[in-house]
């Protein structure tokens, strides 16, 4: 039995290392631009960028002010049983997000859409989101948490399988170009790619392909990964840069991740993460020890999974 008050702390301490330690993937994709970049403003953000980093990590402070959206991926192994629920799960999350907002401090910007009323904590109705997935064979809980701007950086377009290949390059380009001439995505950072599904699921593909994996990583599909490297190498080729000056640095990395669609359409998203790519992630496991990683590790293979059974795509 996982008890409630190590998914508390657990939540808690994963909310202060996405709001202050840059994770070390985006951090080194961060530099490897750094040593090809040619525009000078562009340079100028990089540095002033890692400059950032090291201090939130001395001060012990957010890097940005403007410390987004906080939400949280929960993955429940099958065999995980939680103290109180799932209900005192949620409520264990909720409470580690208010006390965070406070100690960290996070920027308290959930309001309500009307009265623009503001718990002062980041927590309120559908506030934070709390997406859940599950794996086989498993008595822990992956508990991640996202730190994701809420106004800009994302873009739809309903495809139609003539567009092909083709349409998919276009449109990703149409957005990359509307992201850095009209300020809606702070360059660079991870760009995600949700491609089928329905127009709900294309959306959630996307943001999840955006936050939820690493620099470097590649979909297996060899096919969808030849595109990834692809698409990364045409945005970076544009001539927008870092904060959309002049220069080749926009995408960090590209992340595409698909689902089965309607037969006449292929619906697309584009999301572009925050330069700042705050995640972190901690696995609680039954005996109470708490894991902290880097990688999510959401897109296991029983995510992706193209059959009834998903034992059939684990290896021999």
């Amino acid at each position: 039995m996982i008890a409630i008050e190590r998914v508390e702390k657990a939540a808690y301490d994963i909310m202060v290392k996405a709001g202050i330690e840059i994770p070390q993937d985006y951090e080194q994709g961060i530099r490897a631009m750094q040593t090809h970049e040619k525009g000078d403003l562009s340079y100028f953000v990089l540095e002033a960028m890692l400059e950032n980093y090291d201090a939130a990590r001395e001060d012990r402070r957010p890097m940005c002010a403007d410390t987004g959206l906080p939400r949280y991926y929960v993955k429940a192994g099958n065999e995980a049983r939680i103290e109180g629920g799932f209900i005192a799960l949620e409520t264990a999350l909720r409470l580690a997000t208010a006390r965070a907002t406070q100690d960290i401090p996070l920027r308290p910007n959930r309001v309500h859409p009307i009265n623009r009323q503001d718990n002062n904590n980041n927590v309120g109705i559908n506030a934070p989101e709390i997406d859940f997935s599950f794996e086989p064979d498993a008595d822990w809980i992956d508990i991640t948490t996202v730190h994701k701007g809420g106004l800009f950086g994302t873009d739809y377009r309903m495809l139609f399988p003539g567009d092909g290949i083709d349409g998919i390059k276009r449109f990703f380009l149409d957005v990359m170009i509307a992201f850095g001439k009209r300020g809606l995505a702070c360059q660079p950072a991870i760009v995600g790619i949700g491609l089928g599904g329905s127009k709900d699921t294309c959306m959630v593909l996307g943001k999840q392909a955006a936050c939820l994996r690493t620099v470097g990583d590649k979909n297996p599909d060899p096919e969808i990964a030849a595109l990834e490297a692809e698409l990364k190498e045409m945005g970076n080729s544009i001539g927008m840069g870092a904060m959309g000056f002049v220069g080749s640095s926009m995408v960090v990395d590209c992340h595409i991740e698909v689902g089965y669609t309607h037969t006449g359409g292929m619906p697309m998203s584009v999301h572009s993460f925050c330069l700042s790519s705050r995640r972190a992630t901690a696995r609680v496991h039954n005996d109470g020890r708490i894991e902290f990683r880097p990688d999510p590790a959401w897109f296991t293979p029983y995510m992706r999974r193209n059959t009834v059974a998903w034992q059939e795509l684990m290896p021999a």
